[in-house]
């Protein structure tokens, strides 16, 4: 049986990635999609005639129109092919604004509606900013179902959990980067800070018995995601999907709920002086959420340009 299938009796596999293809193949549960993988598949040549659907059918909205229906139209393929669920995010510019979070996610979720697609099916990608957090709390009372992206931390993921947030995507990799160059250290296995900061919400989430799904994501290589088998999903790029479906090695649960249940773990706070403060302490989770917000607004500008020019 190979890695891949070992995993899936174990974790719910999502493919991260625009590429309906990959999805095709590898057969994921869930997807996941944000600005930078949509502007990667915008510019290749079989996704053209979904792109220039979506400029047609948005001309009449501008610039925003056109963004809106080509997120959603992505969306929308995605789900002819995973039986469950597709993320789509929301602008990163506005991480800021919790009631433009608000705003921009009631309008996604009624244009997959207006499509036939129930909302149980959509979840809506917000960074995991304070106000991000607090516009999803909002929406997930309306039974807007949120993944809360960017995250880094226990206090960001603590605040998430209180708020009743669906999902959460803590960010593997990124977390590993940061310490591997500011170290100048490999991590391995279980010695991942990545890996370890996942392990640790997990645990804290079950230990409390919060309803929050967590997500392992932003993966650098295949240990990462064994090192997490047992989570309750990951989301996993085309080439390591491929890495897995390629190996026979045996794979063994690392994280459980029931073992959770029994470790010494204290409470944190989850409101907002805690939270800045918990956050403003912890270097890497306060660089790598802004960084990845500038990076996928630099993306949102590019896929807007994009757009701008077959607007004429």
């Amino acid at each position: 049986m190979t890695q891949l299938d070992q995993l899936k009796q174990h974790t719910v596999v999502v493919a991260d990635t625009g590429d309906f293809e990959a999805m095709k193949a590898y057969k994921p549960q869930d997807a996941t999609t944000n600005p930078s993988l949509i502007l990667a598949a915008s510019q290749k040549a079989e996704y053209k005639s979904l792109v220039d659907q979506a400029i047609a059918d948005g001309k009449s909205g501008g610039v925003d129109g056109v963004m809106d229906k080509l997120v959603v139209a992505f969306g929308l393929e995605i789900l002819k092919i995973v039986p469950g669920r597709v993320s789509t995010e929301v602008d990163a510019r506005l991480s800021f604004d919790t009631q433009a979070n608000i705003d921009k996610a009631r309008q996604l979720i009624g244009m997959y509606e207006k499509a036939g697609i129930s909302r149980e099916r959509i979840l809506i990608k917000i960074a995991s900013t304070w106000e991000g957090i607090k516009a999803a709390e909002v929406l997930q009372k309306e039974g807007i179902n949120c993944n809360l992206t960017l995250l880094f931390s226990l206090a960001q993921a603590v605040v998430c959990a209180e708020g009743g947030i669906k999902l959460i995507s803590p960010f593997v990799g990124r977390i590993m980067d940061w310490y591997k160059k500011s170290t100048g250290k490999d991590y391995v296995g279980a010695e991942d800070p990545g890996v370890q900061s996942v392990t640790q919400i997990y645990n804290y989430y079950k230990h409390f018995g919060y309803t929050t799904e967590v997500m392992g994501a932003s993966f650098r290589n295949k240990g990462e995601i064994t090192e997490l088998t047992g989570c309750d999903l990951l989301t996993i790029s085309p080439g390591l999907l491929g890495e897995l479906a390629a190996s026979e090695e045996a794979i063994t649960p690392k994280l459980n709920a029931a073992n959770a249940k029994s470790l010494k773990i204290e409470r944190i706070g989850s409101d907002e002086k805690t939270f800045r403060w918990l956050f403003n302490e912890d270097a890497m989770a306060t660089e790598k959420t802004a960084e990845g917000i500038r990076n996928f607004a630099k993306d949102i500008v590019k896929l807007e340009t994009m757009v701008k020019t077959a607007l004429g």
